[in-house]
């Protein structure tokens, strides 16, 4: 076993084993509740400069398979597990995820006691940390004390790409760091779908001639400079009044973009178990959900049921949610929220 060894910018020292690439990285540390979809989670680009723990202890154990990924490669700087299943047992896996995380250059650590590590940052919230393979020195720390995450929705947005389908309805799906089972959901109802990189401008977005506007997820701090220009178009796509449905990032910015402000959590909702309840009907659902800020509002449309914080807004004819109706991995308790999206298109058509 190659040591490896986790510092955190408190001085908290973590020694374990080393998997997956040999890569001293730095990065933010978060945790995240999953116990399954841990391909998902590796390839969603809402981790972008991340190191992720994952709470549960044995990961890997279906091995890695292309099917499943929301992009084509990691965002993640490293990725932290209890136990790493070295002998995957899956008709689809195609590798395991020590092999995945070599191909890809990102660096593994294991063996490490992460209940103790997902409490100190319950506890103390979001902390940077470094992973190294000697014994960490002073200027380690101070390296991890000193990262931050810069423009990162910028590293993670598409490139032009074309459409996707065949449906009447078209969508132009404004690419944050998207995760593919957004795509995914729409194709499903019918839809065709064309990406856009986050910095395209409101008229050419409309050029398109499209009759919804999909807002993405994606990575970092909805209120980073970096981001100014995504919410001022946001503004101008409002002004044309053609339907949009925002999910986490997009959630964020078109709130944003109306006037709300946001702030940092302590620690982040990254899980597939987060009870959400609709304030209308007070219907509670389980859902999927990835982000470190929130939206602060006192009309929310659903609310997160374990700490009241915001998690959907809606402006009449556009809409936005906290968590990850497409639920990849995770429950499908909210994927009717993409049919709520449809029809709100198909209403307005009609006027």
């Amino acid at each position: 076993m190659k040591k490896a060894y986790l510092i955190l910018e408190d001085g908290n020292v973590f020694a374990g084993g080393a998997f997956g690439a040999i890569q001293e990285t730095v990065g933010e540390v978060v945790f995240t509740t999953a116990m399954t979809g841990y391909i998902e989670t590796l390839t969603d680009p809402s981790y972008y400069g991340q190191i992720v723990v994952q709470s549960f202890p044995l990961i890997g154990n279906y091995g890695i398979n292309t099917e499943d990924f929301e992009a084509k490669k990691p965002a993640l700087k490293a990725y932290i597990v209890k136990v790493p299943c070295e002998t995957p047992s899956n008709f689809r896996s195609t590798q395991s995820l020590d092999a995945y995380l070599k191909s890809c250059g990102v660096a593994g650590l294991y063996g490490i006691d992460t209940r103790k590590l997902v409490k100190i940052i319950r506890n103390a919230g979001v902390l940077n940390g470094k992973i190294v393979y000697s014994p960490p020195t002073r200027n380690d720390k101070q390296q991890a004390l000193d990262y931050s995450v810069k423009a990162p929705v910028s590293k993670v947005t598409c490139g032009e790409t074309p459409e996707t389908g065949a449906g009447e309805k078209r969508i132009a799906l404004i690419d944050y760091g998207a995760k593919n089972g957004i795509e995914a959901e729409l194709l499903r109802r019918g839809c065709t779908v064309k990406r856009f990189p986050f910095h395209t401008a409101a008229q050419d977005i409309l050029r398109y001639n499209p009759n919804g506007i999909m807002l993405s997820n994606g990575p970092g701090n909805p209120a980073d400079p970096a981001n100014a220009q995504a919410v001022e178009t946001l503004r101008a796509l409002q002004k044309s009044f053609v339907p949009m449905f925002g999910i986490c990032l997009g959630h964020q910015l078109l709130a944003l973009a109306n006037g709300y402000t946001t702030r940092k959590l302590k620690f982040g909702h990254r899980g597939a178990n987060q009870p959400v309840k609709d304030t209308g009907s007070g219907r509670v659902y389980i859902t999927s959900q990835n982000h470190g800020y929130e939206v602060i509002a006192d009309n929310s449309s659903f609310i997160n049921v374990n700490d009241g914080t915001c998690e959907g807004l809606d402006y009449g004819h556009s809409f936005s949610v906290q968590f990850h109706p497409e639920a990849c991995g995770g429950p499908l308790d909210t994927s009717f929220l993409f049919d709520r999206f449809i029809e709100r298109i198909e209403s307005h058509a009609k006027k």
